[in-house]
């Protein structure tokens, strides 16, 4: 199916950080350019706070969003995209604001930090203690410590597959569900997907695949780590129950789809929807694409279940 409609207008009209050629910029010239693109008009949420929390760097933000209502509420912790190297949080808003008005939960987005002067497992394990933290200190944000989840988009969605195995093999929170959007899975670059998609106007490119794992491993040893590919983790049993959501003219609709199908034939309860036209980065943009409202719908109600 060619692109939606929707989906080109978007692609032509991309700002111009998105047309660069990443991956001859260092990461600060990278931020650089897209700490200059405008940023959409967000949905109000009733009640939005920063808070700084220990981390296993330092300090580490969180901003709370949270809905209106008595609570205490289920909780969505929320992992942003950007190639582990980009992204803060007052960038990366739509999603959180959208699934704590949509699913009427908390959400609360972590402001880990990024490659390459943070490489692995620097951001995963800011994630991953601040879903700890979430759990253990739930009450002070009005949440409700069994009813947790992670979620996360692109890098974010790798951090929340990771953050789901972790919980499991350490023994930590019990997390309800993982919701994962086109997430970094496999790192596999012979996939139909990335032959179909990773080259022309469909926003993410090889090249820039290529470049981000650069910034963020330590070496190619990292590469066979689960917990940066979460593909080869050596089985998938005990985890969370999921949604995982690909674009279908997204390089990464096929890994995404891969872990899906090891996630179901573990045992594991899933869904797995992939939106056709639509590209990558689409899930952040309801106020622009039509599939985006119908994904955060989808997202929610999926959220809403797992917290019933």
């Amino acid at each position: 199916m060619p692109l939606d409609p929707q989906a080109r207008a978007l692609v032509d009209q991309a700002p111009a950080y998105a047309k660069l050629s990443v991956e001859t910029l260092t990461a600060a010239q990278l931020r650089a350019n897209v700490a200059v693109a405008p940023i959409p008009v967000m949905p109000p949420v009733h009640h939005v706070e920063d808070r700084w929390i220990p981390g296993p760097g330092g300090k580490l933000r969180i901003r709370v969003y949270t809905p209106e209502g008595a609570g205490p509420f289920p909780v969505v912790m929320w992992f942003h995209g950007g190639g582990w190297c980009v992204g803060t949080i007052e960038s990366t808003e739509s999603p959180p604001r959208h699934l704590a008005n949509t699913a009427k939960c908390i959400t609360v987005s972590v402001e880990y930090r990024l490659a390459p002067e943070h490489k692995f497992p620097a951001g995963l394990e800011d994630c991953y203690a601040a879903t700890e933290w979430v759990a253990a200190n739930a009450r002070s944000i009005n949440a409700d410590p069994k009813r947790i989840a992670v979620a996360g988009e692109s890098a974010g969605g790798n951090f929340a597959a990771v953050v789901s195995l972790m919980a499991r093999d350490r023994r930590g929170p019990a997390l309800r569900y993982q919701l994962l959007v086109y997430p970094v899975i496999a790192h596999d670059f012979a996939t139909k997907s990335h032959q179909e998609f990773g080259q022309g106007g469909y926003i993410l490119r090889r090249e820039m695949m290529v470049w981000y794992l650069k910034q963020y491993l330590r070496d190619e040893r990292d590469e066979l780590n689960p917990y940066v590919t979460p593909l080869k983790a050596p089985h998938l049993r005990g985890v969370p129950p999921a949604m995982v959501i690909t674009a279908e003219c997204d390089p990464l609709r096929d890994e995404g789809e891969a872990y899906a199908q090891r996630l179901k034939e573990a045992g594991v309860p899933t869904i797995s929807i992939c939106y056709e036209g639509m590209i990558h980065g689409f899930f952040g943009k309801p106020q622009i694409l039509d599939k985006a409202k119908i994904a955060i719908r989808q997202a929610s109600e999926a959220l809403v279940a797992a917290f019933a």
